[in-house]
């Protein structure tokens, strides 16, 4: 065979020092077809932006470099969060007659670190947050058989402090319900009377908590799914200030009302798993003021792009993109929209028809952007005459888990329902503890918790953890669990 004898142009060009490895390599496999001048033709009439023939090829070829730039930039290796450090196996999904309540999505066996401030204690983890090597559906069929390669920041610091994850909670699907009949794999019941909602999202975590089944858990909260299912099981659920717990490794929902928080049985041990897992990484009558529709326009929009037309990607935030999580929300939502729930069906078709008509960040948008600095105002204002603000936490005990065959809105009536008191705080971030004050006999007999909820000021957790731990030290004592 014929070989080939490299010219002195061929000679120099494979010896060059400035040529990375990948540049003298023959072949790119390319990472993405960028535009070409019909494209830019196309997209000039579509968004009437009258540019010039002229101006159009000059864009055309500029727009070579820049998709050499793109080609770079994935030829990277992906940024990660840090090593995986303690053993483990994937764990199982356990079965109906393992799985008391409904309350598992997956059980592990995860051993931290000899000692630390959590040895001897078990921990749930949210089935919204990753767990590297263990299987993470956020509640629904979109993540199936998705398994991270990474674990949260907060799953790195249970571990660091000697906690032992034994599995991930159920949760609702997406998270996108205060209730908690929208799992995928079915309604998780409360421990207090199983024929009762638990409350969601944090649905797992607070039943599992409630029933001892485990130590403590970690919750989620975008607008009080820490605090409704610790109000509903009589639990101590506490929101933290935002920012103050990372979020970097959970599936996102709205990064300006994320939140990930404890979860425990007692005022003391939410107080010290927050220990564990807080830290940075990487004049009008507020009653007056509509926090609930300024929730509603935000997050409705912010949600619907992050969730489903953004393929969960959380865009504008500086802390961790977790790309297989995304490659694989993405994936879900293309091959199968009409897995997604109910709720997130009805964001979709609303907030895609206010993004044609107006824009993704319309007027409307962005004035309920600006009332949340107004809100938060008028909450930091009221919070400077008192210590605290104390009120309820939900307006109602557990309802009961609603009959198969739910019609939709009768199913939206209840899933949204749980809210009012609760989704104001995630728009001011402002930290929130429900702690049990009671429990309220219903008609059928059922003696059911009633959750406190006090509001501190900013980064003044520790003083909404004393005041629940005053709270539960006069608290009628807990009742007899259903099924324990």
């Amino acid at each position: 065979m014929h070989e080939h004898t490299l010219t002195t142009e061929e000679e120099s060009w494979y010896t060059s020092p400035t040529l990375t490895m990948a540049d003298k390599q023959l072949y790119h496999s390319p990472a993405l077809s960028g535009p070409q001048l019909e494209d830019f033709r196309r997209l000039n009439e579509e968004l009437k932006l009258r540019c010039t023939e002229e101006e159009l090829e000059g864009m055309a070829k500029n727009a070579e470099g820049v998709t050499a730039s793109y080609q770079r930039v994935s030829e990277f290796p992906d940024t990660s969060l840090p090593v995986v450090r303690y053993p483990r196996t994937p764990g199982y999904r356990p079965r109906p007659d393992d799985n008391p309540y409904n309350a598992w999505a997956w059980k592990c066996d995860i051993r931290g670190a000899a000692e630390g401030k959590l040895s001897g204690r078990t921990v749930g983890i949210k089935d919204n947050t990753a767990v590297a090597g263990v299987p993470m559906r956020n509640g629904s069929k979109i993540l199936e058989n998705y398994v991270p390669e990474f674990d949260a920041t907060v799953v790195t610091r249970i571990l660091d402090a000697g906690g032992r994850i034994i599995g991930k909670t159920s949760v609702e699907d997406m998270c996108l319900s205060g209730s908690s009949i929208t799992n995928s794999d079915g309604p998780v019941r409360n421990p207090r009377d199983e024929s009762r909602i638990a409350g969601g999202s944090s649905s797992g975590s607070g039943a599992l908590v409630a029933a001892g089944l485990v130590d403590m858990a970690i919750g989620g909260d975008q607008g009080g799914s820490i605090r409704i299912p610790a109000s509903f099981t009589g639990i101590v659920g506490l929101k933290p200030t935002y920012g103050l717990v990372p979020y970097t490794g959970a599936s996102t929902f709205d990064p300006s009302v994320d939140h990930l928080g404890p979860m425990a049985r007692t005022v003391s041990d939410c107080a010290l798993l927050l220990e564990v897992i807080a830290g940075y990484d990487d004049g009008r009558d507020a009653r007056q003021f509509p926090g609930g529709d300024i929730k509603t326009v935000c997050s409705g929009q912010a949600g619907y792009h992050c969730m489903v037309k953004d393929g969960g990607a959380p865009y504008y935030s500086k802390g961790f993109y977790p790309v297989s999580m995304l490659e694989a929300s993405q994936r879900g939502v293309t091959a199968c929209p009409q897995d997604l729930p109910p709720a997130v069906k009805f964001h979709a078709l609303y907030s895609e028809y206010m993004t044609q008509l107006y824009g993704r960040a319309n007027k409307f948008y962005a004035k309920a952007n600006n009332l949340k600095m107004e809100l938060t105002r008028q909450y930091d204002a009221a919070l400077q005459k008192f210590d605290v603000l104390v009120m309820p936490t939900m307006p109602f005990v557990a309802p009961k888990i609603p009959p198969a065959g739910i019609s939709y809105l009768d199913l939206s009536r209840h899933t949204w329902s749980m809210a009012s008191n609760t989704c104001q705080f995630n728009i001011t971030g402002h930290p929130a503890v429900t702690v049990n004050a009671g429990f309220a006999l219903t008609d059928d007999g059922i003696q059911l918790p009633v959750g406190m909820m006090i509001v501190g000021k900013k980064f003044d957790d520790v003083t909404v953890l004393q005041m629940a731990r005053a709270v539960e030290t006069i608290a009628p004592k807990d009742k007899k669990l259903s099924g324990v």
